[in-house]
């Protein structure tokens, strides 16, 4: 199947009729007017591994996971620091509904059959349409020292299509030039962005626009749903002209967000600074597609948070209540 079906990219077409209403008559906003009410803002909180953990913070996080998200299968090993980042990631949603103070009795993870997870509130003292539109989309992702959730909240079929994808701004394995690790990721391109990655940028330019490109595909497979091991090369991202394709046909209707995520994280119990090109993907259903770029932390006050560590493990004994 190709990619561009996974989510319909065909633009909706509607009529409108010049009708004179009389004053017995009641004008019923038609669905779409309905469903711009509530235009699925996103919102992302980034969570960074600014210290060490305690064996004592492992068992507090890992009985909580076991406890309130079932779904995530994380095998205990405390000396497993890989762990550790997995169950704080599932820890996000139990953070985010505590934070709207939604007891977690009150609302269950539900998933679709490609993976897609979206939280359903408890209908109970709320109105039907407000219940339709109270549905919770969010995919989670973790890389290094660093995780994230992208959220939005909407009507069910629109909010689960959205996804973040995050890459560390670095080369792997430590000490690879920037123009070997470049090559080895080339694989992951298309014809077409290779020619953004090349030598004659220099080492800052060529890293960065990788890592961007990598970002946007994990984000747009993780909003659509497709497994692990997935082809990178199927996907091609043109940023200046600002348009996508799957298998060459495009892929329309979405809006990425890229932005830089630049925190202070624990590396050998030392505080370091390290930065992550960042993209959250939603599938807005417009004619178009939309690359928004935010190059500043104040521009990125009202739709991403930035917590540690520290902040999530205070709050532990309030995410089962």
């Amino acid at each position: 199947m190709p990619l561009s079906s996974s989510i319909s990219s065909t633009s909706v077409s509607s009529s409108a009729s010049n009708a004179s209403a009389s004053s017995d008559q009641t004008v019923v906003p038609s669905q779409r007017q309905q469903e711009r009410q509530y235009d699925c803002p996103i919102l992302i909180w980034m969570l960074s591994f600014n210290r060490e953990y305690s064996p004592e913070e492992y068992d507090d996080c890992y009985n909580v996971v076991q406890q309130c998200v079932p779904h995530a299968k994380i095998k205990y090993q405390p000396e497993n620091a890989d762990t550790f980042r997995q169950l704080m990631m599932h820890m996000l949603p139990l953070l985010m509904m505590r934070h709207r103070r939604i007891p977690r009795a009150k609302w269950k993870d539900c998933v679709t059959p490609h993976g897609k997870h979206w939280i359903e509130q408890s209908p109970e003292d709320m109105a039907p349409n407000k219940f339709l539109h109270s549905m919770i989309g969010y995919h989670l992702s973790v890389d290094t020292s660093i995780c994230g959730m992208a959220m939005t909240q909407g009507m069910q079929k629109r909010v689960v299509n959205i996804g973040l994808g995050i890459k560390r701004l670095a080369v792997e394995p430590k000490g690879v030039s920037v123009a070997d690790y470049v090559r080895s990721q080339s694989h992951k391109l298309t014809q077409e962005e290779q020619s953004f990655v090349k030598l004659e940028f220099g080492d800052e330019v060529m890293l960065r626009r990788l890592c961007i490109l990598l970002a946007l595909k994990q984000a747009y497979l993780g909003a659509i749903g497709q497994p692990i091991g997935f082809d990178y090369s199927r996907l091609s991202f043109n940023i200046d002209e600002q348009r996508a394709s799957g298998d060459g046909l495009p892929l329309q209707g979405w809006e990425f967000r890229v932005y830089m995520a630049e925190l202070g994280v624990s590396r050998r119990e030392k505080l370091v600074e390290d930065s992550y090109e960042c993209v959250g993907a939603f599938f807005r259903g417009t004619v178009e597609t939309k690359f928004i770029f935010y190059e500043n932390r104040e521009q990125l006050d009202s739709w991403v948070q930035f917590l540690n560590v520290d902040q999530m493990v205070k709050v532990i004994p309030k995410l089962t209540a």
